[in-house]
């Protein structure tokens, strides 16, 4: 498949405001060129100027979510100038989804390695078809999965995450869900049902109080405790004074449903 001519992403939105890219290099399990990096970058750059924008699913076309780092383009071009390039070109665009005001919810209908794992890791939520499987396997080719390891250990309890970084071995859906690196489980062809039951879940919230505890949940986890406080109690005095959250108060007060614009 050639980058240059091919939509490598697809993108697709509702009159809700729900927007889905789909990874889409099937013949190459969906691997992260260079190209496919650049693409994905700059639809979450435009995403998050989108202030109709209210979930972002990520999917992927074939039997593969995503096998990780094209290892052909990456082997095409031993410099270690270009592998830190390609590397800090992957961490901007996996911390772009952290930084989006939106959910982001992974649609993994297959297996997903390497940087595959690493992205489902980095997403905010993640429903997985009982058929994915799951690893961080670069050890098993000489080379330690290291920036996979970032999102995965901030998911996946340290020993867990450990044991899959040195031996490279695959989980399955239901390990993965247990390990808490997905949310939910579901056959393959309940798939696109239970994430829409997520998406309208989070749809039924104001926008506005889900921007601003993204925000700071993420922003508190690298905090110590006191300073995550601090971050917490500032950022409910803000929400509080938000017309969503005075009208969603008033409204419990007064025992009807909030009128929610």
């Amino acid at each position: 498949m050639n980058d240059a001519t091919e939509a490598i992403v697809k993108r697709a939105r509702d009159a809700r405001g729900v927007v889905t890219l789909t990874l889409n290099r099937p013949q190459a399990f969906n691997a992260l060129s260079s190209g496919m990096l650049t693409v994905l970058q700059s639809e979450l750059d435009a995403l998050k100027q989108d202030e109709t924008a209210r979930v972002l699913v990520l999917a992927a076309a074939g039997k593969a979510f995503c096998a990780g780092h094209d290892l052909k383009e990456m082997r095409a071009q031993p410099s270690l100038d270009h592998y830190q390039e390609l590397f800090a070109q992957c961490a901007r665009m996996m911390l772009s989804l952290t930084r989006l005001p939106v959910p982001v919810i992974a649609r993994v209908q297959g297996t997903a390695t390497a940087a595959g794992c690493q992205l489902v890791a980095q997403c905010d939520l993640a429903v997985a078809s009982s058929a994915a499987r799951f690893a961080v396997s670069g050890v098993n080719l000489g080379l330690f999965c290291s920036t996979p390891g970032v999102p995965l250990t901030r998911n996946v309890a340290r020993k867990a995450a450990f044991e899959m970084l040195v031996t490279g071995e695959f989980i399955d859906a239901a390990q993965a869900c247990a390990r808490g690196l997905v949310n939910r489980v579901v056959e393959p062809d309940a798939l696109d049902a239970e994430t829409e039951r997520l998406v309208s879940s989070i749809l039924a919230k104001p926008r506005v109080a889900i921007a601003m505890g993204k925000e700071l949940f993420y922003r508190q986890l690298e905090l110590g405790i006191e300073a995550a406080y601090q971050a917490a109690g500032q950022t409910m005095a803000c929400n509080m004074m938000e017309g969503a959250a005075l009208e969603g108060v008033q409204a419990f007060i007064d025992k009807r449903t909030p009128r929610w614009s």
